[in-house]
């Protein structure tokens, strides 16, 4: 029952076409613009803390703001936590349900070929060979409509059914 089960949803998959994969994107950076407004807040709150009880000094820069952006060893690591949660966001969406906000809205879902969720390896693969989203521009030219990212990270987006 199982395996007849399975054929029956691999007859069915439907790939999206790139208006579909670019609107999801599109609400997907408006989820991470969000999360990182909030990351950014925390971090601000952390230095206000830090520079109140003296641990921290402004020395030379106007305020806390100035300090996390231009001071040579601290915007590095302010960026790299920022980075890390753009991360963190998308590897926790695509391992843990295989759809970002954007993802669900638009009814499209990452996930391997035997419809299993993705492994983290495979999500970091997918990031960091997505070109900022551009690999998007390749799908409709695949054979098997997958981006340049799905293909590199051995999965897959599909359409998912509309329910009955």
């Amino acid at each position: 029952m199982k395996q007849k089960k399975q054929q029956d949803v691999k007859l069915t998959k439907q790939y999206p076409g790139l208006f579909r994969r670019l609107g999801a994107w599109l609400y997907d950076s408006l989820a991470v613009a969000a999360v990182l407004m909030l990351a950014g807040g925390v971090a601000m709150g952390c230095i206000a803390t830090l520079l109140q009880i003296g641990i921290l000094s402004l020395g030379e820069y106007q305020d806390a703001s100035a300090y996390t952006t231009e001071h040579p060893v601290v915007s590095l690591i302010y960026t790299a936590y920022l980075a890390l949660v753009i991360v963190g966001f998308f590897a926790y969406f695509w391992c843990k349900g295989g759809q970002t906000i954007g993802m669900r809205a638009w009814k499209l879902r990452l996930q391997n070929k035997d419809g299993t969720n993705i492994r983290l390896t495979q999500a970091l693969i997918r990031m960091g060979t997505s070109a900022f989203g551009l690999g998007n521009l390749l799908a409709p030219f695949s054979k098997e409509k997958q981006s340049f990212q799905d293909t590199m990270a051995e999965c897959e987006m599909i359409v998912l059914p509309k329910p009955n």
